[in-house]
Formats: C-alpha cells, sequence, structure tokens
C-alpha cells in the first residue's frame, strides 16, 4: 500500500463528503450528518474561511481525511488546532496513515506556533482512544461535551 496526503482542494469536496457518510454511519450519527459540498465550500474556501483539511490517497481511491481548525485553551494561554473529523477507512487502519496524518496536522500546528492538538474521542471506540494514548494523547474524562443548535442557537441569537 502507497498512500498520499494533501491538503484538501476544492475539487476534493465531493470525495470528502462520501468519506465524512462512512464516518458518520460509523460513529452510528447517520441521521445528524447533513453537511453538504456548498457549506464546506464556504468553511474550508470561503471568505472568512475556518476550517482546513488532509485528504489521503491509496491511487486514486480516497481512504481517509481529517478536519481541524485554530482553538485556544485561555487558562494555559495556548494556541492549538482542533482536529474535528479524522476518519480512515476501515481496511487502511493500523497500517501507520493515521500517524501519517497526525504527524501532518501537528506540522501545520508548529508552523504556526500552535502548541497543541485538541479532540474528543466517543467513549465506545476504545481502539481509537487507545491509538492516541500510544502516541502520547492525554485523556481528560472530567469535561462534558456541551453544545447550543437549532432552537436553543435561534433563541441565543435573539
Amino acid at each position: 500500500m502507497t498512500t498520499t496526503v494533501r491538503k484538501i482542494a476544492p475539487s476534493d469536496l465531493a470525495q470528502v463528503i462520501s468519506l465524512l457518510r462512512e464516518f458518520a454511519a460509523f460513529e452510528n450519527l447517520s441521521d445528524y450528518c447533513t453537511a453538504t459540498e456548498e457549506r464546506f465550500q464556504a468553511a474550508m474556501f470561503g471568505d472568512g474561511s475556518v476550517v482546513d483539511g488532509l485528504i489521503a490517497f491509496d491511487g486514486e481511491t480516497p481512504v481517509a481525511y481529517a478536519l481541524f481548525y485554530p482553538n485556544f485553551s485561555s487558562f494555559r494561554g495556548q494556541r492549538g488546532l482542533y482536529l474535528e473529523d479524522i476518519y480512515i477507512k476501515a481496511e487502511y487502519r493500523g497500517s501507520g496513515l493515521g500517524e501519517k496524518m497526525l504527524r501532518e496536522i501537528a506540522h501545520t500546528a508548529a508552523l504556526r506556533g500552535f502548541e497543541r492538538i485538541d479532540f474528543m474521542v466517543l467513549d465506545w471506540n476504545t481502539p481509537a482512544a487507545k491509538f492516541y494514548e500510544k502516541l502520547g494523547a492525554v485523556r481528560d474524562d472530567d469535561e462534558r461535551h456541551f453544545k447550543f443548535t437549532h432552537d436553543a442557537f435561534a433563541r441565543l441569537c435573539q
């Protein structure tokens, strides 16, 4: 297997969305997956774009992607990247591709003067947690993820 990893280009968005839908199914979250190429175009390449990403290919076949964006830890005063997604097709897991992509993200962060990468792992995804811990990631079980969406978000905007 020879895979190549590069930045996501606008012409890759259909393939990224396809991989994203596979990831949503893997995480049992397909009902929440409403992403479109248009939304990704705006988020990644439009005015005020905020998201960066990588895509991996085996030949011409897309086999993995990662999405990330800047974040900030106020208590530590540290800038970093938040790893929103990293997905690797099942047949490519354990091949070193995940580590290769994480190293590329870490290099991107370091070039920007950032000091960290933050991310979340679903509590049932033990293989992913073990993978990250093997590379030195530290788990914080005290934090809980909250979000304002839909009606709650709309009410806050009033």
